[in-house]
């Protein structure tokens, strides 16, 4: 294990002050916000339910690299990178003994879960951060089925980077037919001359640019993972990605999968238009995939974000008999999850207007001209100039309608009334992808650049590309401040992040 040293991590102020001199660790929040009656940390604990499952932090090593040879230093969840896959039915109660046995800091967030606020597990906002030593306990119902995940929201950049996630998978009342579901939690690793992970996190290129992208790209641990399938074999995949940063273009090697839900909720089955899935960090997606009958030889699953800079993902490699003599014609539509539906005639509407980062230039005037933005509400902000200059006088690398959470107030960025339905016109006026996160809901996206979404999808973190228009709709149902911030999480260190006020 690398020890973690609080006194050698600058806070993000020290770290924008010298970005252009190179690069620093993430600091540790320490705010202490109120905690929710019950709920304890800490040695002394009470009373635990019977069904109580256990969740350590704590360093380990793994075989990321082809061949086995060589071991690298990694944290994890329960000692495996993945963390322990958590399997619960809809409607029933989710209860983690988490205990931190890090060196540092950490908490787990229940990335995609509607729950209570005090669960949500944002420290220096929902709840203390978990100290080395001491144990928190999370409590809520799982109320929509689906494929969710956990990770830290500490320090994040780095410990996520280091290993720490885990599925969290809520089964439906009434599941589809297949022949073999699969989880694969796809992530990319920055790693050393001898397997180490890569010590340098929130380096000024990376919070300014794509965020950190590692050069190994690994499904649950494996890279380019072989799996035999049989000719008719009907499968789920159920993709989270948890990488820092990295985007991946999946490419299905001429399958026809249907994707059948986003980010946990159902979708009307369909196979995507375009030749490749955008699959953008924090995002989950479900597909069915039938293997031909008459398939022979393999299926090489590819990404291919970076024209020239594949990666291998998964090897389909089919073998055996046939399973069937004609593809399964069972049901691929999930049941709809509970959601409040909102109400777009009645709705508040906000704007939320993204900037900064390098070669930006002019996205934010080419935004001006077409009238994506218009004048009046851009006086009331920031430029992207001066978020450029801010980045070399200690302000933020980006900013959230031109705000920097760490030199401004911290403050929402707007206060929601309890079952009040909203829309937000998200504006990406930047040179980078960005897929922006809302905690404690799901929001429709309706439209992008003004053109209604065919598929109206239900989602918790929407890819916004650059210079793109995205409209989202949810019922603000749930109390509690929550995070609305960019899930490159060197993005979100540089100040694309914030927090709405449901009262």
């Amino acid at each position: 294990m690398t020890k973690s040293n609080t006194a050698r991590h600058p806070s993000r102020r020290q770290f924008l002050q010298t970005l252009a001199a190179g690069s620093a660790t993430a600091a540790i929040m320490t705010t202490v916000p109120n905690m929710m009656p019950g709920v304890v940390t800490g040695r002394a604990q009470a009373a635990s339910p019977a069904n109580l499952r256990n969740l350590v932090a704590a360093p380990s090593s793994a075989n990321l690299i082809p061949g086995g040879a060589i071991q690298t230093p990694v944290w994890t969840f329960n000692g495996s990178v993945p963390g322990t896959l958590l399997r619960v039915k809809q409607g029933e109660d989710v209860n983690v003994a988490f205990e931190n046995r890090l060196d540092e800091p950490s908490s787990i967030h229940w990335h995609g879960v509607r729950l209570p606020n005090a669960m949500d597990g944002v420290p220096g906002l929902t709840q203390k951060p978990v100290a080395p030593g001491e144990t928190f306990e999370y409590r809520f119902t799982a109320r929509d089925a689906g494929t969710y995940w956990y990770h830290p929201h500490i320090n994040a950049p780095t410990q996520l980077a280091r290993g720490m996630y885990g599925a969290l998978i809520v089964e439906e009342d009434d599941p589809i037919s297949v022949d073999r579901e699969f989880v694969w939690l796809i992530d990319d690793w920055r790693l050393g001359a001898n397997g180490e992970i890569d010590p340098t996190f929130n380096g000024g290129h990376d919070v300014g640019h794509a965020g950190r992208l590692g050069e190994l790209v690994t499904v649950n641990s494996v890279h380019n993972p072989d799996i035999a399938v049989r000719p008719g074999e009907r499968i789920r995949v159920r993709m989270i990605n948890t990488a820092n940063a990295r985007i991946f273009a999946i490419d299905f090697a001429g399958l026809a999968p249907h994707l059948i839900a986003l980010d946990g909720h159902p979708i009307t089955p369909h196979v995507p238009d375009e030749p490749v899935f955008l699959f953008a960090p924090g995002t989950r997606a479900d597909f069915v995939i039938d293997v031909p009958v008459d398939a022979t030889g393999g299926f090489a699953l590819l990404d291919r974000f970076f024209d020239g800079l594949e990666n291998p993902l998964v090897n389909l490699r089919v073998q055996g008999d046939r399973m069937r003599d004609e593809i399964s014609t069972a049901r691929m539509a999930l049941s709809a999850n509970p959601l409040p539906e909102p109400d777009l005639q009645n709705a508040r509407r906000e704007q939320l207007l993204y900037t900064g980062g390098m070669m930006g230039g002019g996205v934010l005037r080419h935004l001006v001209e077409t009238g994506k933005i218009d004048q009046g509400f851009l006086g009331g902000v920031r430029s992207m100039a001066q978020s450029m200059m801010g980045m070399m006088t200690g302000g933020g690398v980006w900013m959230v309608n031109g705000r920097d959470p760490e030199r401004d107030d911290n403050g929402p960025l707007f206060d929601l009334k309890a079952g009040e339905s909203c829309v937000f016109t998200l504006t990406n006026a930047t040179a980078w992808y960005h897929p922006i996160h809302l905690h404690g809901h799901a929001f429709r996206v309706i439209s992008r650049d003004g053109t209604p979404t065919r598929y109206q999808e239900w989602q918790d973190t929407v890819l916004i590309a650059p210079a793109e228009q995205v409209e989202i709709a949810f019922v603000a149902d749930n109390p509690g401040d929550w995070m609305l911030h960019c899930h490159i999480l060197e993005h979100k260190f540089g100040g694309m992040s914030g927090f709405v006020r449901v009262a």
